[in-house]
């Protein structure tokens, strides 16, 4: 269980701190410190979470390194819904309703498209820091040491894609 959880945290790092981003913006917004601090822990909570099983499931190869769609649905069914247990949360928590701009279904519908934003960011981010977190966990969890192996020939694969690249633009010049 140690090791998967181990695989999970850079994923709930980065959407803890996505969700915690939210309330400097309700800040910027012009909303008062308290809203702010509801809004960023709403958020924060389920975006770590689902930040998490994004990682266990890359972990798992479920989510392939370097392919965007899977990632893309993954966010585009997950976003919203984080975006929905927000505003029920921080609607019930300080004005004691909930109101969705649009109605559930028009939230939902223009949460999804702002997820795939997200997700480019997020999938950025998350193959930015995980392999210097698996070089860490390399030593004591196999299933570290497994997706750093995926990540290293990922990345051969692509060196000698560019590799070759480059010598097909130098053989026309």
């Amino acid at each position: 269980m140690r090791h998967h959880a181990e695989l999970a945290l850079p994923g709930a790092v980065i959407g803890a701190v996505a969700g915690l981003m939210a309330g400097g913006l309700t800040l910027l917004a012009g909303r008062p410190v308290g809203w702010a601090a509801v809004s960023a822990l709403a958020l924060a909570l389920p975006l770590g979470i689902l930040g998490a099983g994004y990682g266990l499931l890359t972990g798992q190869g479920v989510i392939r390194l370097g392919v965007f769609a899977p990632a893309g649905l993954y966010w585009l069914a997950g976003f919203p819904l984080a975006r929905l247990a927000q505003e029920t949360a921080a609607g019930l928590t300080l004005t004691g309703e909930v109101v969705l701009a649009g109605g559930v279904a028009g939230f939902l519908g223009y949460q999804a498209m702002v997820s795939l934003g997200f997700a480019i960011g997020f999938v950025w981010l998350h193959e930015r820091l995980m392999p210097y977190w698996l070089l860490r966990l390399r030593g004591h969890n196999p299933y570290a040491r497994e997706l750093l192996d995926r990540y290293v020939a990922h990345a051969e694969v692509l060196r000698s894609a560019a590799g070759r690249r480059r010598t097909r633009k130098g053989a026309r010049r």
